[in-house]
């Protein structure tokens, strides 16, 4: 029997926006299924004016409310708890691509807008929308700026908040700010775009945004590279600065352990190095052309080669090439999915610290876990590390993960504290590092974000008991 709640809200967003409390798992189970919960209902509304009616609606009644976007969130961030109280409010409707404005190297476009279409469409304008990452055909626009995403180009462009000029939000007292702003330059005050930006929802409901935009690359090159060390890559990297400048737009790492787990679970998946100590993949963007941009790609892994940076290398020579060898990186996390259970870490470290730091955590990870498989990969260009744990083989994947992931937390997150590095770079608080936050983070600055929560938020209806 629909409660006066239910009724209220079918009323207000018909059937296609009301969902009953029945049949909602797939508003309810995180990707990685480590937060399952229950929701009192799902809201779909189709318009930013629906999304504020809702909030309304949810104020009235004091249902709290969990935003969702695409539902790929890593931190348990997007997801209800058991209670049965909570309001699901998915924003996957709101989908129109308001502008792309050429002249102004800017697209505008809803919540709701699925990050690769978004790509494609200002590709059709002969522009590109740099943000990039592996679960960017199902992400959606709204959830990649609450958790301000980061991806495999902020090394050139930079994170989520620094390609965003203006927000669409709706507040928790159910008001618009039309804050859809294209300028570069708007000195009037408090940024409350970035107030909003990396919130996880907490703070308001990103109901739209404008997003730069860059003229489209003319040449891209792309290459894999075997290094026989950790401090190899980080000086591969110094020379890839020195000798492709702006153009070099991807530098990632990939070490041994993670190349095998590749191998094992997703058999098809070309690795033409194999499995050498470390793997660097580079792309380099040119704005002059593909002979220029292969050119110079090549003649600095020449140099690299001769000063003993690299053992080997593999030059993508069209765009098929290059598409493997960014699929057996971005292949990684699946792999890892596919293995089971295991003990993510994504940190962010100052780029020079990182070889020691790996060296360090590694040893005492594995004096904790003996046969512990250590997955190290990432975004070594600007300094984010994802270091994962995975279960020896033959150990049950969630039986370790009970038994080893706090001390192993433990090790990782007081390594990182040590290294003046950060607990979460991309991936957000959510649930999942909610405690550690509090221990770990300066407690002025703890203290001034739950005074900014209570100021907005004084009822705690928008996505309570996440990131605080």
């Amino acid at each position: 029997m629909p409660t006066p709640f239910h009724q209220a809200l079918r009323a207000l967003l018909g059937p296609k926006g009301a969902l009953p409390a029945d049949g909602l798992s797939s508003y309810e189970t995180d990707w990685r299924k480590r937060y399952p919960g229950r929701a009192i209902a799902v809201a779909r509304p189709a318009t930013t004016e629906e999304v504020a009616r809702t909030v309304q609606l949810c104020t009235e009644w004091r249902v709290p409310i969990v935003p969702q976007g695409g539902n790929t969130g890593l931190v348990g961030g997007s997801t209800p708890d058991d209670t049965g109280t909570q309001l699901v409010l998915s924003l996957q409707r709101l989908r129109e691509l308001r502008r792309v404005d050429a002249d102004n190297l800017s697209l505008t476009a809803e919540a709701g807008c699925v990050l690769a279409d978004l790509q494609a469409a200002a590709a059709q304008s002969g522009l590109l929308l740099p943000l990039s990452l592996a679960a960017e055909g199902s992400c959606t626009l709204g959830g990649n700026l609450a958790t301000n995403a980061g991806g495999t180009q902020v090394l050139r462009y930079g994170n989520a908040r620094e390609l965003c000029l203006g927000l669409e939000v709706v507040t928790p007292q159910g008001e618009i700010w039309h804050g859809l702003s294209g300028l570069r330059k708007d000195n009037t005050g408090y940024d409350l775009r970035d107030l909003f930006i990396g919130s996880e929802g907490t703070l308001g409901i990103i109901t739209a945004a404008t997003i730069k935009l860059y003229p489209a690359p003319a040449a891209r090159s792309t290459a894999l590279v075997a290094c026989p060390s950790l401090t190899a890559c980080l000086a591969l990297l110094r020379l890839a600065r020195q000798r492709l400048h702006d153009g070099l737009t991807g530098f990632e790492v990939m070490n041994a352990e993670s190349m095998a787990l590749v191998g094992e679970q997703l058999p098809l998946v070309p690795r033409p190095l194999g499995t050498p100590s470390w793997t660097v993949l580079i792309e380099l963007s040119s704005s002059v052309g593909t002979t220029a941009a292969q050119t110079g790609l090549e003649a600095m892994l020449e140099e690299a080669l001769m000063q003993d940076l690299a053992d080997d290398a593999a030059v993508a020579q069209n765009v098929q090439q290059a598409r493997g060898m960014w699929q057996l990186r971005e292949s990684i996390p699946m792999a890892q999915a596919q293995a089971g259970l295991n003990i993510k870490h994504d940190i962010a470290l100052p780029v020079s610290a990182i070889p020691d730091f790996v060296a360090r955590v590694d040893d005492l990870v594995l004096r904790h876990a003996p046969g512990a498989r250590l997955i190290d990969f990432g975004h070594l260009g600007d300094g984010n590390l994802h270091y994962n744990v995975q279960a020896p083989a033959g150990v049950d994947a969630a039986a370790f993960l009970a038994t080893h992931e706090a001390a192993i937390n433990e090790i990782v997150y007081d390594a990182v504290q040590l290294a003046g590095g950060s607990i979460s770079a991309e991936h957000g608080i959510g649930r999942l590092k909610r405690e550690e936050l509090a221990r770990r983070k300066d407690p002025t600055a703890l203290a001034l974000m739950h005074t900014i929560k209570r100021a907005l938020d004084p009822l705690n209806l928008l996505n309570p008991g996440r990131v605080l």
